[in-house]
């Protein structure tokens, strides 16, 4: 049990069911895909092996492979019923270390590429001290600061799938895997990108829980290549035996859309290297930087009194607040107006507060994100004059609805939100008025569910929301004003210092819509 255990934590060994196995062989068999050759790269113990053998009679040539000697004897004994007449080989060795191009090349024609690779992320990997890694590459030219806010972190499968869609660049066949939605959408945004021959794509969604006790959104991937294949559409399906999609994906204008009659529809209002909408503020340690009103005080995360200037506390919302639509509930600390101050400027203007933070240094030493590395003394993140505007319209990254909220001041101050949290800043109520009009309107509604998948771990976010063009946006809702034109304008303004507010905007998951193309695997 502790080897099975480690072997799902170190190689994302979810051993695929031969009932699933068999059932993906019949989806692909129903598209009268029939190919004559089979690769399963990782072949565990041969459940796909098995099904293939039985759902593609005309297969000449069957090929597994997998890094795991039991399993390949395995594989063995459970094909050794069925594959008397079968050109089948099932051989030890290593995905990453394999010339899967020579194999490849001796293979008839048209292939298909089948299996269930792993689910675990070179994170995961890397806390484990693992080998099981491709070669470090920073294939999708990764910023140093991205590096280090999570775009590193790649699903091992990802890597994967882009070498098999490579290997069908120039060889007619099918690509059939299991694997996390968000990867199967990255995988397509890579193959799309680099303009590889697809012929038609599905995703088809599975119940990951029930067939693998995985609490992740999973499907089956089926991409189809063929020399001269233009296709940039997915048709994606509730199950395996849907016969009715529940919508097309696609690429268009360098973006991967959840929607692509909705984004056809409203493609005018899309707008590039736009910055208005920002990120809340990260800081990582609650409960020394949120505070709850006490009596006359405050007390902290830890049940202590706390005492410090006025001068650095503003009310606080997160997402749940948004949702909510509760007021302040908490009031944060912030060390530092914008991402260029000093710590001396706190010691200096707040001596409360600085000996405040330097009472928990114990504590904010512990921050785990390696951003506050090399950086001054309490340092947060995604601060600017932008977090102080009076009025703002905000939303939760983290609730799957685009329901905006109008954030007014409180108790005299400007409302700061967290980093869960996107917003826009206002000067004026008027403007805040205009805005939230604005962004409920059914062009910007329709415009922004393009581009939001909403399975994703955080489905909205900065990327997304800066894609909309107010101006044009205006225009389309009937809206044109002196504020949405000053609103227009304030999207052009850069408000970011250097790559610190970047850092936010770019998020990792799972799933995000963003402006870069190729989605960033090492």
């Amino acid at each position: 049990m502790i080897h099975e255990k480690k072997d799902k934590a170190e190689f994302g060994d979810f051993q695929t069911p031969l009932r699933l196995a068999s059932e993906v062989c019949s989806v692909i068999a129903r598209t009268g895909f029939s190919p004559a050759s089979v690769i399963e790269p990782t072949c565990g113990r041969g459940a796909f092996l098995q099904a293939a053998l039985e759902a593609f009679p005309d297969a000449s040539d069957i090929l597994g492979v997998d890094r795991n000697a039991q399993y390949v004897e395995e594989a063995l004994v459970a094909t050794s019923h069925i594959a008397s007449n079968k050109r089948l080989r099932i051989v030890q060795g290593d995905f990453f270390q394999t010339d899967w191009p020579i194999f490849v090349a001796k293979l008839p024609r048209p292939i298909l590429i089948l299996g269930n690779p792993p689910w675990v992320t070179n994170a995961a990997l890397g806390v484990l001290d693992s080998e099981n890694l491709p070669d470090k590459a920073n294939h999708g030219n990764l910023r140093g600061i991205e590096a280090l806010t999570g775009k590193s972190n790649f699903d091992i499968s990802e890597w994967m799938l882009r070498k098999n869609m490579e290997w069908l660049a120039d060889a007619p066949g099918m690509l059939a895997v299991l694997c996390k939605t968000a990867v199967a959408r990255k995988v397509l945004a890579y193959a799309w990108a680099q303009d590889l021959p697809l012929c038609c794509a599905e995703i088809r969604r599975i119940n990951a829980q029930a067939h693998f006790g995985a609490a992740v959104d999973a499907c089956l991937l089926i991409v189809t290549c063929m020399p001269g294949g233009v296709s940039r559409d997915c048709t994606v399906y509730s199950s395996l035996q849907a016969t009715q999609p529940e919508a097309i994906t696609g690429w268009r204008d360098g973006f991967l859309v959840a929607d692509v009659y909705a984004f056809d529809k409203w493609r005018g209002l899309l707008g590039r290297g736009l910055s208005g909408w920002r990120s809340g503020i990260k800081h990582d340690c609650s409960k020394i930087f949120e505070l709850v009103p006490n009596g006359n005080g405050y007390e902290n995360g830890l049940g202590v009194r706390v005492d410090v200037e006025d001068g650095v506390l503003y009310p606080l919302l997160k997402s749940s607040d948004l949702a909510r639509n509760r007021h302040p509930r908490k009031w944060l600390l912030v060390p530092q107006k914008t991402m260029t101050a000093s710590s001396a400027d706190l010691q200096r203007s707040a001596p409360k507060a600085w000996e405040y933070l330097l009472a928990n240094t114990a504590l904010l030493a512990r921050r785990g994100s390696s951003i506050y590395r090399n950086r001054p003394r309490f340092s947060i993140f995604g601060v600017g004059a932008y977090s102080f505007a009076p009025w703002k319209v905000a939303i939760s990254g983290l609730y799957k609805q685009l329901e905006f909220v109008k954030v007014s001041p409180f108790q005299g101050q400007p409302v700061v939100l967290d980093d869960t949290c996107y917003f826009f800043p206002c000067q004026t109520e008027d403007e805040c008025d205009a805005l939230h009009q604005l962004v409920n309107s059914i062009p910007a509604q329709e415009f922004w569910s393009a581009f939001i998948f909403w399975d994703a771990k955080r489905p909205i976010t900065a990327q997304v929301l800066n894609l909309l063009d107010f101006a044009a946006l205006a225009g389309a809702a009937g809206m044109e004003s002196n504020i949405t034109r000053i609103l227009a304008e304030r999207q052009l303004v850069g408000y970011t210092e250097g790559a610190h507010q970047q850092l936010l905007l770019r998020e990792d998951e799972d799933g995000r819509s963003k402006q870069a193309p190729l989605p960033m695997i090492i």
